[in-house]
């Protein structure tokens, strides 16, 4: 698409982008938003998947620690560069809206439905991810990574990590 335009008495015709060239841009920056993100991720010690969410999140009762219960979101991701299925474990105490005794999903985590893109960062395991939260400012190493789990809009954009939450920091000794 083009229009044309007069300048000191010349024709210039001037390129007016079309919306697949938009998409395009759009495209390649959420691109380079990915590349940063596995930068990081790397630096955190964490390993990045990213992919869409191809069963509901459901809670998994877990261990006690310090009278708190470490239960667990599950859900399963398909990953964007293999097409295979993750089982990612969610820990449910770095979520926002945690509350002990409460054997739910918490917010934000129950608001992931299936369809939704994510992007984590954590420690894999065999068939599936973990550790995609906070490390409590510890420095990252390849077994405590300092990982996260983020919502990827659908222009693209990374949401912030719905996995933040320092509130029981205190259950883990720091490094």
């Amino acid at each position: 698409m083009s229009s044309l335009n007069y300048h000191e008495g010349r024709s210039i015709r001037r390129r007016i982008p079309s919306s697949a060239s938009l998409c395009f841009v759009l495209a390649l920056l959420s691109t380079s938003a990915f590349a940063d993100d596995a930068q990081q991720c790397a630096a955190n010690a964490g390993t990045l998947l990213v992919g869409q969410v191809v069963s509901a999140p459901t809670f998994k009762h877990g261990m006690f620690r310090k009278g708190v219960e470490l239960s667990h979101t599950h859900l399963t991701l398909k990953g964007d560069a293999d097409g295979a299925d993750y089982d990612v474990a969610i820990d449910n105490v770095f979520a926002s809206g945690y509350q002990q005794d409460a054997a739910v999903v918490p917010p934000p985590l129950n608001t992931i439905a299936v369809g939704d893109r994510l992007e984590l960062c954590g420690l894999p395991f065999q068939g599936g991810i973990h550790w995609v939260h906070t490390n409590c400012g510890d420095t990252p190493t390849s077994q405590d990574p300092n990982g996260w789990l983020k919502e990827i809009a659908a222009d693209g954009t990374v949401g912030p990590s719905f996995e933040d939450s320092q509130q029981y920091c205190y259950l883990w000794p720091h490094n």
